[in-house]
């Protein structure tokens, strides 16, 4: 029967070849499509999210993904390996002979081979993709090892047209090395696990040092929480490792939140301590505040400056608080004994300036003329110049000066004036050295400022010239 008369038949009534395994073909006849490289490539294990605070589950380490296979000897030329006899018989060549595969009754023969050697391809893909998977260490060895058995014992068998003995000694060579290939994927995986414990032991032990030394508590923290985020990108641990090493480092973080809050609560007492020293401070400095007691109460005041710097800080935003209260109460002090030594100095100035105008009249004296007279007028200026209050230190020592040479140049006229006449009567040569000798009381007393010293030397003075002039008076009425 020719093919053209086949053409139409349906595939019941076509004969059947004796030899197992073949099948007749017609053109309504396919074959499926063989799986592609991606399709037959193992889905990576579901990334199992680990919980903030818990250690994750065990979690297989990622695989590589599948490299796509080299491409299957694909029979270009079909009738290499097999052929269509007359009656429509397939065949394919082996090394033990021609076998039947099936029969082709849909027309050209060279259809009908190439029909069956695309059913060797579809094979072929399948050897060619558990050989990837297997040289990726993707899946489960045991289980390709499995379909590469079950392939080597049924490609030689099988309904194709292709090199059917060298590609069941591809399946036959991938369960003689499937062990081995298991071997070293457990080896990667070992590896892989062990890098991921010691990612996690050198976190732990990094807490560890943290806790144990760490006194930058902002930066420690921040480092902890960073670590905390770190941890959950690591997976592939085995849950009873995992859990010991989550137990070092939750420890670690305990301690170190424990020693944190040891001494934030020491630090909070130190504070509270020096808070209530410096508010002590503050109503001291109140309290001396209003004094007119200048130089007790200055003196004082650097005191409580001197113990507030001895006292440490309570916060950046308490101790300015308190600063503020503490410099309040000084500054009502200084400012009064500013405002006291403004109105002194003003007073003094003023005295300086009555006692140059009595110096001027002083030295306007010329005992060449009227000796007496020139006494007279001295002793009443000296009188109004020792009545005026205090002048500036600085020119206290020259304003004495000037009065001193005065004194000196009208005592000198009247020493001269006397030693023509006669000698001085000793009563008044005494007095005189009195009254010299008041007059430096007076001078030192006013140096020292001391007013109940000045008032009793002025009195004094005042006197001893009441003496000095009536033992003259007695003297020159002889």
């Amino acid at each position: 029967m020719s093919s053209t008369e086949n053409a139409g038949t349906p595939a019941q009534q076509l004969p059947e070849s004796s030899t197992a395994g073949s099948e007749a073909v017609t053109p309504e006849a396919g074959t499926t499509a063989a799986p592609t490289p991606g399709d037959a490539a193992l889905a990576d294990p579901a990334a199992e999210s680990a919980a903030p605070e818990a250690p994750a589950a065990e979690t297989p380490p990622a695989q590589p993904a599948v490299p796509p296979p080299p491409a299957a000897a694909a029979a270009s030329d079909p009738a290499q390996w097999g052929r269509v006899d007359e009656d429509g018989t397939v065949y394919v060549r082996t090394a033990e002979g021609e076998r039947a595969v099936g029969s082709w009754q849909a027309g050209d023969p060279a259809a009908g081979l190439a029909h069956y050697a695309r059913r060797y391809d579809d094979l072929a893909t399948e050897v060619s993709l558990l050989e990837a998977r297997l040289r990726a260490h993707t899946g489960n060895p045991g289980e390709i090892k499995t379909k590469a058995l079950a392939l080597a014992e049924s490609i030689p068998t099988a309904a194709a047209v292709g090199d059917l003995d060298g590609l069941a000694a591809r399946a036959r060579a991938m369960v003689e090395t499937a062990d081995s290939a298991a071997a070293e994927s457990r080896a990667e995986k070992a590896a892989a696990r062990a890098a991921q414990i010691a990612r996690k032991e050198a976190l732990a032990a990094e807490a560890e040092q943290i806790a144990a030394e760490s006194t930058s508590w902002k930066a420690a923290g921040d480092r902890l929480k960073a670590i905390v985020e770190e941890w959950k990108t690591i997976r592939g641990i085995d849950r009873k490792t995992d859990e010991a090493l989550w137990s070092r480092f939750a420890a670690a973080r305990d301690a170190f939140g424990r020693r944190r809050g040891a001494h934030f609560a020491a630090l909070d007492a130190q504070r509270g301590e020096a808070r209530a020293a410096k508010q002590e401070l503050i109503a001291e400095a109140q309290r001396l505040s209003t004094s007119t007691d200048w130089g007790a109460t200055s003196a004082a005041m650097r005191s409580l400056m001197d113990r507030w710097k001895a006292v440490p800080r309570t916060g950046r935003d308490g101790d300015d608080d308190l600063w503020k209260q503490f410099r309040a109460a000084q500054d009502v002090f200084f400012t009064a004994r500013a405002e006291s030594d403004k109105a002194r100095n003003a007073e003094q100035l003023a005295n300086q300036q009555a006692k140059e105008e009595i110096l001027a009249e002083a030295e306007k004296l010329d005992p060449s003329t009227d000796l007496r007279n020139a006494q007279n007028v001295l002793r009443k200026l000296q009188e109004r110049y020792d009545a005026i209050g205090h002048v500036p230190r600085g020119a206290m020592r020259q304003l004495e000066d000037r009065m001193q040479a005065v004194e000196q140049r009208i005592r000198g006229a009247v020493d001269s004036s006397r030693s023509r006449v006669a000698p001085e009567n000793p009563m008044v040569a005494s007095m005189r050295q009195a009254v010299t000798k008041a007059e430096e009381q007076l001078a030192k007393a006013e140096a020292a400022g001391d007013a109940k010293r000045i008032e009793q030397a002025r009195a004094d003075l005042a006197t001893r010239r009441e003496w000095l002039a009536e033992a003259e008076r007695s003297a020159s009425r002889r």
